[in-house]
């Protein structure tokens, strides 16, 4: 009877050590999430400035009131007509922007990602297949990016540029780590809003109004290129921001030491 109790109360600790390590573990997966200010700058969460240190941007802080800059930055995982009338916007108007990309739209799209990168817009990961890797190992989060690579280049015959984004800006300290080592540069935004549901589309008027209302200088403002409000409404929005002194910059231009 004393061993087996013996043997019962061993699993139990057991039990608890990995209990409380997963417990510990699941607490690093941080969320990327901000509090909107009208016309200024958005709240950060405490943990912006660590971030930092691990090639990790969400706003220039360079600009000031002689520099209006914003950052347009596109996540995109597939096409259903959108994404080639934002390009056709962005071509117009002469804007740049960076794309941050899966797997589906390299292998499906071959030709609509290479006007990307053909009209000057800088192609980024996005993971392969938007898992989240902000508790992955070392091993998995190198194999899932570099798989988008690898991709990449050979359905373009190009390379990848070096930006990532984390999939609903699920990440962690560590998996920053592990990707700052691979030679990336993390973007998460300072301006996001409800875009992304195909299905629950903001009204053209209030999301052209929240948009607007929530640009600030040295914005690195997050899309999602497959809205048909976005695709509506990118037009004028771009015309908006010309007409309030706005440039638009590259990535390479703000993460330039």
């Amino acid at each position: 009877m004393k061993k087996i109790c013996k043997i019962l109360g061993l699993s139990l600790l057991v039990a608890l050590v990995f209990s409380y390590g997963s417990k510990t573990y699941a607490q690093d997966d941080l969320h990327w999430f901000l509090k909107r200010c009208k016309g200024s700058a958005p709240t950060f969460p405490p943990e912006a400035e660590e971030i930092r240190q691990y090639g990790a941007y969400y706003i220039d802080t360079s600009v000031n009131d002689e520099k209006k800059v914003i950052y347009l930055t596109f996540d995109a995982g597939y096409e259903n007509g959108n994404i080639e009338k934002i390009l056709d916007i962005l071509k117009e108007e002469n804007v740049p922007a960076a794309f941050f990309l899966l797997d589906n739209i390299i292998l499906k799209n071959t030709d609509l990602v290479l006007r990307m990168a053909d009209e000057g817009h800088l192609v980024c990961n996005h993971t392969k297949n938007h898992k989240n890797l902000s508790c992955a190992s070392t091993d998995e989060i190198t194999r899932n990016l570099t798989a988008l690579e690898k991709i990449y280049e050979e359905k373009t015959g190009r390379e990848l540029s070096k930006y990532f984004r984390f999939p609903e800006g699920c990440y962690s300290i560590d998996a920053l780590k592990c990707i700052s080592g691979l030679g990336y540069k993390t973007i998460f935004w300072s301006f996001a809003y409800d875009d992304w549901d195909n299905n629950r589309q903001m009204n053209c008027e209030k999301a052209k109004k929240k948009v607007l209302e929530n640009t600030h200088n040295g914005a690195v403002m997050l899309f999602h290129p497959t809205s048909d409000t976005n695709a509506e409404i990118f037009p004028e929005l771009i015309r908006a921001w010309k007409d309030m002194g706005y440039t638009f910059g590259t990535l390479d231009q703000l993460t330039a030491e």
